[in-house]
């Protein structure tokens, strides 16, 4: 069924609470060949407990953001297909299996995650509409899923993504890339979960920052063109 090497790429900022779960749902999926976590400079004790886990593992000192992270992995680690996952899925992690098939199967070239909704109400849906309507606005293609880091990719597609930025606006760039190469996808409900941002202050500074991640993202990608 799967004609290659399938890399997990596990992105990870202070996850000590939750990554063993993660870790341990992806191992579940026989499809998966080699974990890889990329710690990107967490303070908190995720590094010690990435060393017990028996996986692959990057360290950044200093936090370098998320895009930077999945930018190390692109580049240095060999592989046929790649799967993002997040730190915080604990067990539901296994749900990505529902996400390789597809792709391995050559059914489509990406996947991509589609959670349920959320049991709380989060922000005010500024950050995902910006989102959406950049996607739309440079692909003609409306999705729901352009802010989920769950995704499967065969290495083609990933060929074909010359920006990768360094922190939120990676989903972003890489679905609008992908898209604009032509490849076939496929966005996959999933029973994930994962740690939600509220409302709180905290919350909105998070999302602010993701807000105008995106928009700088979304302005570069319309001066490369």
């Amino acid at each position: 069924m799967k004609d290659g090497k399938l890399l997990a790429v596990v992105p990870v900022h202070n996850e000590e609470d939750s990554i063993t779960d993660t870790v341990n749902g992806l191992k579940e999926i026989d499809l998966i060949d080699e974990i890889l976590i990329v710690n990107d400079g967490s303070t908190d004790n995720t590094q010690k407990v990435i060393e017990t886990l028996d996986v692959s593992y990057i360290t950044f000192e200093k936090n370098m953001g998320k895009g930077y992270a999945m930018k190390k992995a692109i580049k240095d680690m060999e592989y046929d297909y790649i799967a993002f996952v997040d730190g915080d899925l604990g067990k539901t992690s296994k749900e990505m299996e529902k996400l390789i098939i597809p792709v391995v199967s050559k059914e489509v070239d990406f996947t991509i995650a589609k959670f349920p909704k959320a049991p709380t109400k989060g922000g005010f849906g500024f950050v995902k509409g910006l989102a959406k309507k950049g996607v739309y606005f440079y692909t003609k293609k409306e999705i729901d899923t352009s802010l989920s880091g769950q995704r499967v990719y065969r290495k083609e597609v990933m060929e074909v993504m010359d920006y990768i930025p360094n922190r939120y606006g990676i989903e972003v760039a890489m679905t609008i890339q992908a898209l604009n190469g032509n490849f076939t996808f496929k966005e996959v409900p999933v029973k994930m979960t994962h740690r939600y941002t509220n409302r709180s202050i905290k919350g909105f500074i998070h999302r602010g920052k993701q807000f105008f991640d995106i928009l700088i993202t979304l302005i570069i990608i319309g001066f490369r063109r």
